[in-house]
């Protein structure tokens, strides 16, 4: 029953990755560009919503809500203010830029909100539990941000396939150049994919700052993870960033359940072997995104 119970609670925690990693993954299947500010503005994204329930008074959900629309709002002005100007100047440009905003908001969040470890309570959500069998619960927190992570996914890919603006980025994301000689406005779409990119990640900033403890260069691990459910499950592929993550969570509580300090090493050892033998990953871009 022990390896059981490690299984689930991976697959749970492969739900905590897949809803941090999913933006990542739009943002390079629509622009392919690296975005090495994903981790960084997830923990500024726990920071307002820390703000607007501790010190503003807002409930959880309207907090949660404007944390989103504020990410969004942020993404879509970084794409038409920085990033579409990177783009034109070759692959390195959109990296450095990110990279420096990465480093902008470490800087900025250490200087607001301190080094101190912070996190945001949810009362009794974070220790309650769902008894299966004996020897087997699971958590009802980590249960919602499964599910959450699995709508937020199959909104995106939905989107991505059933509206005339999610096969227009996608048209753009196959061949720019004849998605602008069709008169899509490719600028405009590069900056809503940053939008929901960015909104994504601010849901999952605020779910790891109701997990977890958090520091403003928390950010850092953050992006590993992210990173490797991506590479894991195939660059691009929003179902391969969810089997990515499912594979790095499992990965990471079976090494656990063997010795507690092979548990990050495990996810670090998977992620190695599928760089090495299978570098599209598991499921390669099955789905234009």
């Amino acid at each position: 029953m022990d390896w059981i119970n490690a299984f689930v609670q991976g697959l749970l925690l492969g739900g905590q990755y897949t809803l941090l990693a999913c933006g990542l993954s739009l943002i390079f299947g629509v622009m392919r560009i690296v975005n090495l500010a994903h981790g960084a503005l997830a923990v500024a994204s726990a920071y307002v919503v820390l703000f607007l329930v501790d010190t503003v008074g807002a409930p959880l959900p309207i907090a949660l809500a404007l944390a989103v629309a504020v990410a969004a709002g942020v993404g879509y002005v970084l794409q038409r203010g920085l990033l579409n100007a990177a783009l034109s100047r070759g692959e390195l440009a959109p990296l450095l830029v990110t990279f420096g905003l990465a480093v902008i908001v470490v800087n900025v969040l250490q200087e607001t909100a301190s080094a101190n470890s912070r996190s945001i309570d949810i009362g009794d959500l974070g220790t309650a539990s769902i008894r299966i069998v004996s020897g087997l619960s699971v958590g009802v927190f980590s249960l919602v941000t499964f599910v959450v992570a699995l709508v937020v996914i199959t909104g995106i890919q939905l989107f991505l396939a059933r509206t005339r603006v999610g096969r227009a980025m996608r048209a753009t994301s196959d061949d720019r150049e004849a998605a602008q000689l069709m008169g899509i406005n490719d600028r405009h779409l590069y900056a809503l994919a940053t939008a929901i990119g960015v909104g994504s990640v601010a849901l999952a900033g605020a779910f790891i700052g109701m997990s977890t403890q958090f520091t403003p260069g928390y950010g850092d691990l953050v992006l590993i993870f992210a990173f490797e459910a991506v590479i894991i499950g195939g660059l691009g592929s929003l179902w391969g960033t969810l089997l990515g993550g499912l594979v790095l969570g499992v990965a990471q509580t079976i090494g656990a359940q063997i010795d507690p300090a092979y548990g990050v090493l495990a996810g670090h050892l998977v992620f190695l072997a599928v760089l090495a033998f299978r570098p599209s990953g598991l499921m390669p871009k099955m789905v234009t995104a």
